[in-house]
């Protein structure tokens, strides 16, 4: 029996994801299903692995979200740090619209992932200026006030004494530099502190792999706000984008 449950797709450098979603429980209605990422990942190749994992879910009829690693304003991408660069420009809601016969809304991934927490995972039920980041290969942020998104913050790319933030402070620094916890932590409450100096948020959640220890590093943090850790781990993308999807997108 058909299904107008929304689709979610994350689409990242390595894989993509994607399956139905329960806007009732955020959790995924079916199996989800993953493919590598293509090298030649040209938005003309991808819309080709949408159409083929779209095949595998008939009876799911909903709107499609999609995850890009990307600045997205009305269904336009314009970056590309870890895609290909034929990204720049392209209207990606009517490429993937069109290739699928759905109804497709791209969003940014750190804002796909910054909506489930808010509405299904560690901020739920949270009023006032949450904002979420994703510590991994650099800094993803979404500013989420009231449940609703100001889309691409892009906050790891702040300039704090010089440097770009996430060069110093996202978990590949870490990893890179072999920094201790507590050496990363004071870089943490550096970054942390001059996102709480900026906006003045009701509450910081921390995302990305690195947040399954999270015992390690967040206490050590000096910092005003409450922080705390994300709760859909690698389920948010998916999620989040077809959250936004079945409210029309941006």
């Amino acid at each position: 029996m058909a299904s107008a449950q929304p689709f979610g797709i994350d689409f990242g450098g390595t894989g993509i994801k994607g399956a139905p979603v329960d806007l009732d429980t955020g959790d995924f209605a079916a199996e989800r299903e993953r493919v590598r990422t293509p090298e030649k990942s040209t938005p003309e190749a991808i819309a080709e692995i949408f159409v083929e994992l779209l095949d595998k879910f008939p009876d799911c009829t909903g709107a499609v979200g999609v995850t890009v690693p990307g600045v997205v304003r009305h269904g336009v991408v314009h970056s590309a740090a870890n895609i290909d660069k034929s990204w720049v420009g392209t209207d990606a809601d009517k490429l993937f619209t069109e290739a699928t016969g759905r109804d497709v809304h791209v969003v940014n991934d750190a804002d796909a992932a910054g909506l489930a927490e808010v509405r299904y995972g560690a901020a739920r039920g949270r009023s006032g200026l949450v904002i979420v980041t994703t510590l991994g290969t650099g800094i993803g942020s979404a500013l989420v006030n009231d449940g609703v998104l100001v889309p691409n913050s892009e906050l790891g790319h702040l300039e704090i004494d010089g440097h770009d933030a996430e060069s110093r402070a996202a978990n590949s620094a870490r990893t890179r530099e072999d920094l201790s916890w507590e050496h990363w932590a004071k870089r943490l409450t550096k970054y942390y502190r001059t996102l709480e100096m900026l906006f003045s948020p009701d509450l910081f959640v921390v995302g990305g792999g690195v947040s399954k220890d999270s015992d390690e590093f967040l206490p050590l943090l000096d910092i005003s706000t409450e922080i705390i850790p994300a709760q859909l781990r690698n389920k948010a993308g998916v999620v989040g984008a077809a959250l936004y999807a079945s409210e029309g997108g941006g």
